[in-house]
Order: C-alpha cells, then sequence, then structure tokens
C-alpha cells in the first residue's frame, strides 16, 4: 500500500473499530451522535487533568516563557501527529487521539525530577513498593481518580483506550490488575503481547514530537547551540535540504523549516517501515495484531538516527549543568511535600484526607498537581520559598 493511495474513508481489517470494542468497565448506553473512542476523547478533553497539564512542565518550566511546550502542548502534538499517520494506515484516528491526549495525565509536577522524587520517596517509605510509574498514574487518573459521574469513579473510557495509555507496566503491578480486571489491560504485560496498532502508533508520534520540540525550546533556551546540532547527521541532512530550497535562510525560520522536514520524513517513515511489514504479515484482525511483535516501528536507518539525536539531547540539553543544578530544587519542593502530607494528613484537603490508604493518597494528591501549585503548597507548609525561575526540569523518555 502506497502512501499515496490510503484512504481514510474505511478502516484496515486490523484496525481498532469501536463497534468490536471490549467495551467498559461500567456498562452505559452508547452515544447516539458519538463512536465509544470518539466519546473516550471528549471525556479526556474535559477532565481535571488535562486541564492541569497546560501548567506542567515538559522541559521548561511554564513561567519561563509563554513559548515552551508544556505537558498540554505536547499532548496535542503528539495527538496531531498520531492522527496523521493512523489515516495515512487506515487506523482509529479517534482512539489515536485519545491515548495522546491522555497518556501523560498521570505526570508529576516539574517533568521528571518530580517523578524521581515521588519514587525516591515511596522506596524510601517501602522498601517492597514498586514505587512510582506516570503511565501507570495516567491509567489511575482515568480509572479512579477523576471524580465526574454520580455512579462510577474515574472516566469509565474504553478497554482500547486504556490499553493505549498504559504504556509500561512491571509485572508485579500486571498481576495486581489482572486479579482486579481478569483478562483487562494488565494480560498483556503478563503474556508479553502487543497494545493496538493505534497505541504503537502512539508510542513512536510521542518520541517524535519530543525529539522535534526539545531541539526546538532547547534552541530557543540557549542551552543548545544550532551548530552543534548539524553534527546529528538526521539533522544536517534537512538542514542542507532547508538551504538548498531557499539559501538565504537563518535563524529561527532556518530551525522551523530543518524541523518540519525532519518531522516529515520521521513520519513517513513510520508509514512506509509499518506498512511493508503489515503487509507481509496480513493480521486478519486488530486482536491478531497485538499476538504478533510490534508491527508500527522506524526503519533500522532511521531508527538509528534517531536514537543519535536521542543521546544527543541527553547529554546536550537533559544533563546540561543549568538543568541538573536546578533539577535539584524541584526535588526537594516534592520530597518535602511528600514528607509533610505523611507526617500531618490533616494538611490534606478534607476530600483526600479521608481515603486510605494514606501513602497512595499522599502520591495522588502531589502527581495531579501544576508546577505553580506545588510551589505554592511547598511555602505554605514549609514557609520556605525556593526559587525555581531557572529550572529546566529533565522530562521522562521511558
Amino acid at each position: 500500500m502506497s502512501r499515496a493511495s490510503a484512504s481514510p474513508a474505511a478502516l484496515a481489517n486490523w484496525a481498532s473499530d469501536p463497534q468490536r470494542t471490549r467495551g467498559r468497565r461500567h456498562a452505559e448506553p452508547p452515544a447516539p451522535t458519538r463512536n465509544d473512542f470518539q466519546r473516550d476523547r471528549d471525556r479526556i478533553v474535559h477532565s481535571t487533568a488535562f486541564r492541569r497539564l497546560v501548567y506542567k512542565t515538559q522541559v521548561f518550566l511554564n513561567h519561563e516563557g509563554d513559548l515552551f511546550r508544556t505537558r498540554l502542548t505536547h499532548s496535542i502534538e503528539v495527538a496531531q501527529l498520531a492522527r496523521s499517520i493512523a489515516r495515512t494506515m487506515r487506523l482509529n484516528e479517534d482512539l489515536c487521539e485519545a491515548i495522546s491526549l491522555a497518556h501523560d495525565l498521570g505526570h508529576t509536577p516539574f517533568g521528571h525530577a518530580g517523578q524521581d522524587a515521588l519514587d525516591e520517596r515511596l522506596r524510601q517509605a517501602d522498601p517492597d513498593s514498586p514505587g512510582f510509574e506516570h503511565n501507570f498514574q495516567s491509567l489511575r487518573v482515568v480509572d479512579v481518580l477523576e471524580q465526574r459521574y454520580p455512579l462510577f469513579d474515574g472516566l469509565n473510557l474504553s478497554f482500547e483506550t486504556r490499553e493505549g495509555i498504559l504504556k509500561h507496566c512491571s509485572r508485579r503491578r500486571a498481576l495486581a490488575l489482572e486479579a482486579d480486571e481478569p483478562g483487562g489491560v494488565g494480560r498483556r504485560f503478563l503474556e508479553r503481547s502487543a497494545p493496538s496498532l493505534e497505541a504503537q502508533i502512539c508510542n513512536l508520534a510521542d518520541e517524535i514530537a519530543y525529539n522535534a520540540h526539545d531541539i526546538d525550546d532547547g534552541v530557543r533556551s540557549g542551552l543548545l547551540v544550532y551548530e552543534r546540532l548539524t553534527e546529528l547527521p538526521l539533522f544536517m541532512r534537512f538542514h542542507m535540504l532547508a538551504l538548498q530550497g531557499a539559501p538565504a535562510l537563518s535563524g529561527r525560520r532556518l530551525l522551523y523549516e530543518t524541523l518540519r522536514r525532519m518531522l516529515s520524513a520521521l513520519v513517513y517513515d513510520v508509514i512506509d517501515a509499518s506498512t511493508a511489514l503489515i503487509d507481509a504479515q496480513r493480521p486478519a484482525t486488530a486482536d491478531a495484531a497485538r499476538a504478533g511483535p510490534p508491527l508500527i516501528t522506524f526503519s533500522a536507518a532511521m531508527g538509528g538516527e534517531l536514537r543519535q539525536v536521542n543521546a544527543f539531547l541527553r547529554r546536550e540539553l537533559y544533563r546540561h549543568a543549568q538543568v541538573v543544578r536546578t533539577t535539584e530544587g524541584a526535588k526537594r519542593v516534592v520530597r518535602d511535600l511528600f514528607d509533610a502530607y505523611l507526617a500531618q494528613p490533616g494538611q490534606l484537603p478534607a476530600e483526600h484526607a479521608r481515603r486510605l490508604p494514606l501513602q497512595q493518597t499522599v502520591v495522588d494528591y502531589i502527581a495531579g498537581m501544576t508546577d505553580r501549585f506545588a510551589l505554592k503548597e511547598h511555602l505554605r507548609l514549609t514557609g520556605v520559598a525556593i526559587d525555581l525561575t531557572d529550572v529546566h526540569g529533565a522530562p521522562d523518555r521511558s
């Protein structure tokens, strides 16, 4: 199947079909004008956790500049890329959009720094704890923590959306999920099978989005030097193509044109490489596609170049001296909040203080905070104002 010949009108046999969904944990009558995946997307967009993403760190704190990405803008970019890939491959755009918009709902304030601090405190408080993992927390948000409906907790999303949200899961957590929901979203981690093709698309769209926008934001911040980026074969190739098309290009226009071309090439590469694998396998159904190895992939050549980009960003941006120095301040905020709430549960809002176990309640409350609310709470509880004006919280890349 060529890219140009793909028709968005008809789903492929191996696409996730909302008419064949595995359903919701709590039965509900169908919506008159929307399929189940569209309904999931709408519930996510209207959720409290989704709105909070606008004030949660992607790489740069929200108050550092109006043009830097947040968890919200990142999620929207992932959704756009995933839908574009799905449309061309005749997979389900609505499911891709729902998964993409929900995949970061469980992220802590301050990005990776917050996650590391919560994980550390959990394991110190209970050596048997599986720790903190934002994918699992995202599932917890949509299954339990959103309180919007009279008859159940959570958003009661379809199995396929929940499956896509849970990108990683330890065996211990998978066993607990399986005990609570036999044959549910934990089963594939025990069977070592793949998620839906739509979920696989979202995983790669996430990688494409953060590599491109972290380069953009890194250059804008002054932490990345454009000339160093040209040492990367992938970036250099599209830098040269941009100049061939417009030799006078410079500055931000040159960066934008280079990234635009790189984004397009990454998307087309996923489409071509994945289509070749699917054509060779020809799974009869969406479940048959899950049974084998992942079918959504980069080509070997593109995957190798992208790993070079990942290593470069890890070395030059995420581990930049300024990042390492200021991330400790963000970790301190989260550690202090955890300790304070655990020692004084009465400091939690009444509706949270009543929940048990306390340790999980504290984790849920902190993980749901925005960056600025966490700073405000830290000042209230400790009397210590921590200046995070220059914090660049290193993002999670798991």
